[in-house]
């Protein structure tokens, strides 16, 4: 029963503070309509595009355009969904009312988990179609090879980089600092130790890096990453896991404060 009241009460805090219905709201906005405007401008270019590099075109990977801002907005609502409490000081409250921080954390991250996932899935299925729709002949087919297990993919890309967000912010703590950390390292750094030769090979097995490959259909041309789009997935599983367990060990070890 103690479970079923966590529940009940994380859900009520999520729909009553705005800004996470907000962050939400603008994770679906940002991706669908940055995915959408990147392929009709791509379809405008196609016809430029050598011959020779028409293969590697992913239609599918261009429709998720938008997913690298879209991804920012889904990091602030895990980020809000833990932090508030402690920048509002009702965390001592919760911590009272439930004391069993494990119940608590893993609770809140369940709850919240849930609406991430419903927006992520909607939004990456929305960004595609209307994606795929201004695309034109090159057009990907929802039923063509590998193309639902992106779309799929997106949704759950998403809502992992939520529940990666709030282990990081149940360890920090601090709303300023987590957004001040992982902002930057997902927008910027990331992508830097990603695409630059000299750290390719541990940039790869990033979060995101990793995680971002399920969305992939065409190959990129000489990519020679050493695993597939769901071991991808599975390494972002881990790094999600390895963060709520950071969270659950401080959040144990520490005051509430």
């Amino acid at each position: 029963m103690a479970a079923v009241h966590v529940i009940r009460s994380e859900w009520t805090k999520i729909r009553s503070v705005a800004s996470t219905l907000w962050t939400l709201s603008l994770a679906l906005v940002v991706t669908v309509a940055v995915g959408t405007l990147v392929s009709a401008l791509s379809d405008s270019r196609l016809g430029k595009v050598p011959a020779r590099e028409r293969p590697a075109f992913d239609p599918t990977v261009v429709s998720f355009a938008g997913m690298t801002l879209g991804q920012l907005a889904m990091i602030a609502f895990g980020v809000l969904v833990v932090s508030n409490e402690y920048s509002t000081g009702m965390i001592r409250l919760s911590l009272a009312a439930v004391p069993r921080r494990g119940t608590f954390l893993f609770g809140k991250v369940a709850v919240a988990t849930v609406p991430a996932l419903a927006v992520g899935l909607v939004t990456s299925f929305a960004a595609f179609f209307l994606g795929q729709a201004v695309l034109g002949p090159r057009r990907a087919g929802i039923g063509d090879p590998g193309v639902l297990r992106a779309v799929c993919g997106g949704g759950l890309y998403m809502a992992l980089i939520a529940v990666f967000s709030m282990g990081v912010a149940a360890m920090l703590r601090s709303p300023m600092l987590s957004l001040g950390i992982l902002m930057p390292f997902f927008f910027l750094v990331s992508n830097v130790l990603g695409n630059v030769d000299a750290t390719k090979r541990i940039g790869r097995f990033l979060p995101d890096q990793a995680g971002s490959r399920i969305m992939q259909v065409v190959p990129r041309a000489g990519d020679d990453t050493p695993y597939g789009p769901w071991a991808g997935l599975g390494i972002m599983v881990l790094w999600v896991i390895a963060a709520l367990a950071g969270g659950y060990v401080l959040l144990r070890r520490r005051d509430a404060q």
